[in-house]
């Protein structure tokens, strides 16, 4: 007999087409803006070279004034905000271009667009919040015992609701939160293990046997929303100084970066395993300098030492001052 498929419960399955059509908005929303971005270098207009991104308010600002018929550099750069204005000369080299009326229509079909994608988003959130406030088993617990839709928020209370005990993990928000329940559930009873879970997302290691042979192998395909939202908490994880952090630089060092974000979004459905196990269970961040404080000092100077020796050398030690 074939093992039962996962199916999770209906009210999972209705947050997951809420979450999934969320994310496929996002992308889409992110394609426009590389449209418009591309339609700006179209018109000689390169303001993405100063600016971080073509989404921000600054540069909003400025497209709306280029489609309203405003051209000159400084007038449009002067509508920067914040340490955008510091760089008012380079803006004004970067707004220098041809950008003319067929543009500027253009333009205002993709910043609506972009509008209409952005009010869509707004509302599938505020229904994805609604939703995970009306299933029990994400409810919090007060400190006076009272469970309920806002229950678990206030101090001392023994059980947060399940977005804020994931919430706590380095590198997840509130709305990667929202996609990992959607994805997996809440009842961990269906994977009795973290490998369990691990090996349905195809996080987990592969190896190839080919007679005498054995080789790695690629982890598969999975989830592709699991897996992109796992992969974006451990690139958010990697740029931290935490104990996730350092993981990702030591395997990055012997393994590769690609590797090593593998490895942290599997650390991290792990983590995510044991919040939702156990719901009174709490995120503790162990430290970037955990690896380095079990370190074994005096056998790793042994085994430097035996090294030197090895290659004919006299090795004298002497504590630093």
């Amino acid at each position: 007999m074939l093992r039962p498929s996962f199916v999770p419960p209906a009210e999972i399955r209705q947050l997951r087409d809420y979450t999934r059509l969320r994310t496929d908005l996002t992308r889409e929303r992110s394609r426009h803006w590389s449209r418009v971005e591309k339609l700006l270098e179209d018109a000689l207009i390169k303001v993405t070279a100063v600016a971080s991104k073509t989404g921000s308010k600054s540069v909003r600002d400025m497209i709306e004034a280029l489609i309203a018929g405003q051209r000159d550099p400084q007038v449009l750069a002067g509508l920067a905000r914040g340490k955008m204005r510091a760089k008012h000369d380079r803006l004004a080299g970067a707004l220098e271009g041809r950008f003319d009326d067929h543009h500027g229509e253009l333009a205002r079909m993709l910043l609506d667009q972009i509008d209409a994608l952005t009010a869509h988003i707004d509302t599938i959130t505020s229904r994805v919040g609604e939703l995970i406030a009306a299933i029990p088993g994400a409810w919090g617990v007060d400190a006076d015992g009272v469970t309920g839709p806002g229950g678990g928020l206030g101090p001392g209370a023994p059980v947060l609701p399940a977005v804020a005990r994931l919430d706590e993990v380095t590198g997840i928000g509130a709305p990667a939160a929202q996609v990992i329940i959607a994805e997996v559930g809440l009842n961990m009873g269906v994977f009795p293990t973290p490998g369990h879970l691990v090996s349905w997302a195809k996080l987990s290691p592969r190896t190839i046997q080919s007679g005498p042979k054995n080789r790695s192998g690629p982890a598969g395909d999975g989830n592709p929303y699991l897996k992109g939202v796992l992969g974006e908490a451990a690139a958010a994880a990697a740029r931290t100084s935490t104990f996730l952090g350092e993981r990702y630089r030591r395997i990055a060092r012997r393994r590769g970066k690609l590797r090593a974000l593998v490895a942290v979004a599997r650390s991290i459905l792990v983590i995510v395993w044991h919040l939702l196990a156990d719901p009174a269970a709490r995120f503790r961040e162990l430290g970037a300098g955990y690896y380095a404080s079990r370190t074994d000092t005096d056998r790793k100077t042994r085994n430097h030492v035996r090294q030197l020796e090895a290659l004919g050398f006299t090795v004298t030690l002497a504590q630093a001052a």
